[in-house]
């Protein structure tokens, strides 16, 4: 059986890690370079960065942050924000990124992720989906949750597959920050009917909760930022747990 992933986020604005509630309320969480140091000293699996208001300034993914980072750990490292076309990707992977999370710019242009698994490979092409359950579905969001579309989360993640996307990156806008578990139901669901790796994001709050979402939603990776960022819970103790209930986890 493959190996379960423990991920944690960097959420950036102003060079800054940050965390909200909700995709709301955004409060300061220190230093992206130290906290990634830490985390890959710590075990994680990856790390994520992503840029977090990119998109809604129509700017670029910080480059410059993303090298400092990349050169104080040994982890596999996905990077997304403001990212439209080949040539910034080329930019990422320069400053060393390993993988790339594309959320809006896909959606608004689907053919951008064949261009980028053609290019660069679908291992290189993760997807991020912001959805939230509402009128008794989970809906695709974009713009860093700002702006709802009409396309249900299954549909669209069964879209980016065809095109080529390696890896879906899903996250509850529902769950975001409230520390009361992940999004079993959708993650399950997307999980158990795609060929690709599932990471489950939002509402990470207990180490029970990330067994439930291994468990019970069969996703393969979790992803969780404010628990970590703030030492509610440790990466090494997080897995211990883990182990303990018979999860796949790498030391």
């Amino acid at each position: 059986m493959l190996t379960k992933r423990i991920i944690p986020c960097l959420d950036i604005k102003d060079g800054r890690t940050v965390k909200g509630v909700y995709f709301e309320h955004i409060r300061d969480a220190g230093d992206p370079v130290e906290l990634g140091a830490r985390y890959a000293a710590e075990g994680a699996d990856e790390l994520v960065f992503l840029d977090i208001t990119a998109t809604n300034e129509r700017r670029k993914t910080l480059a410059g942050l993303v090298r400092e980072i990349a050169h104080h750990i040994a982890i596999p490292f996905t990077v997304g924000g403001g990212i439209t076309t080949a040539e910034d990707v080329h930019v990422l992977l320069n400053a060393g990124a390993d993988k790339i999370s594309v959320n809006t710019s896909a959606y608004r242009n689907p053919v951008l992720i064949d261009e980028l698994a053609r290019l660069f490979g679908s291992q290189c092409v993760v997807v991020a989906i912001d959805t939230k359950f509402e009128q008794n579905d989970w809906w695709v969001y974009l713009n860093g949750g700002r702006i709802r579309t009409q396309t249900r989360a299954v549909d669209w993640a069964r879209e980016v597959v065809n095109r080529g996307a390696g890896e879906i990156l899903l996250t509850s806008m529902s769950h975001d920050g409230a520390k009361q578990g992940f999004a079993l139901d959708i993650t399950r669901e997307l999980a158990t009917t795609l060929p690709v790796p599932i990471i489950a994001s939002g509402g990470a709050g207990t180490m029970q909760h990330f067994l439930d979402v291994f468990q019970q939603a069969h996703a393969d990776a979790a992803l969780a930022a404010s628990i970590f960022h703030f030492g509610e819970i440790s990466i090494p103790e997080l897995k211990a747990f883990l182990k303990q209930h018979h999860i796949p986890i790498r030391d």
